[in-house]
């Protein structure tokens, strides 16, 4: 399985023959734009990384949650490709307001299989990461209407949080894209690799971190931990990438405890950065 990170939570999934993108954040636009100013997508930018990265075969997007640094990019991604949007209600008015076809929008329901090729999805209900000060507080807030760009960032709101457990032959993957956990929600499910959120890993007490990996690390059993949503995710996917301002997070921090949590538990650890992908046996 080839994995490809654009970076914040967006990961390409490619098995040779078919791929399947979750979350679609591309565009990056920066701090001033978020606070001040209205977004619309790079087109320019993704039509060059589809072509670069092959994104030739994409038959799914699965959307996390839709704020702005998951979903923004999602509906130009699927009219490129023909790829089905599958997503909240909100997610689908993000379709909806792009131009994407009725058919090709799929509301998810929390706990229902989704086949695209030999992938199987398998939607599992989660939680946002705590807000920072500075975010609108638009937690379970759904976007009730087709959401046209060019939109503020704030009109994008959350629509509710979702994982993905991804099944591929004997292969399991779990996308966790939020720092935080729904106590006992990933009972009984098991993934050779965990795909986990960290954004606000920095700001978190011991105790919220101890619960954190029970919830999640302990309970999934994987073999490898990859740390995703841990990019400062207002530089553009055209310079290096750079972690968190420290401000908010102090990343090399975060990584540093996150690996020797992982190496006591002797559990691999894989930093992606961005527009790299690895193969996965």
């Amino acid at each position: 399985m080839k994995v490809t990170s654009f970076g914040t939570t967006t990961l390409l999934f490619d098995d040779g023959r078919d791929q399947v993108l979750f979350d679609a954040h591309f565009t990056r636009p920066s701090f001033l734009k978020w606070k001040f100013g209205r977004l619309s997508t790079y087109e320019e930018l993704i039509d060059s990384l589809i072509s670069l990265h092959k994104i030739d075969r994409l038959r799914a997007v699965f959307v996390s949650h839709s704020h702005y640094d998951h979903v923004m990019d999602a509906p130009f991604v699927a009219n490129r490709t023909g790829a089905v949007i599958y997503g909240s209600s909100s997610t689908v008015n993000v379709g909806k307001g792009g131009g994407v076809p009725g058919d090709r929008l799929v509301r998810f329901e929390h706990g229902k299989t989704y086949a695209a090729g030999d992938f199987r999805i398998t939607v599992i209900r989660s939680v946002h990461s705590k807000l920072t000060f500075i975010q609108p507080k638009d937690l379970g807030k759904d976007i009730e209407k087709p959401l046209v760009q060019p939109a503020r960032a704030a009109e994008y709101t959350e629509g509710g949080s979702y994982d993905f457990l991804v099944e591929h032959g004997d292969s399991r993957y779990l996308i966790r894209p939020s720092f935080n956990y729904i106590e006992g929600q990933l009972d009984g499910i098991r993934a050779d690799v965990l795909f986990l959120g960290t954004a606000g890993f920095g700001a978190a007490d011991a105790a919220m971190k101890e619960k954190f990996f029970a919830e999640t690390v302990e309970k999934v059993g994987p073999s490898l931990v990859i740390p995703v949503h841990w990019d400062y995710f207002m530089r553009p996917l055209t310079k290096p990438a750079k972690g968190m301002p420290k401000l908010r997070e102090d990343t090399g921090k975060v990584m540093f405890e996150l690996s020797e949590y992982l190496e006591k538990k002797g559990i691999g650890f894989m930093l992606m950065l961005p527009r790299t992908s690895i193969d996965i046996p």
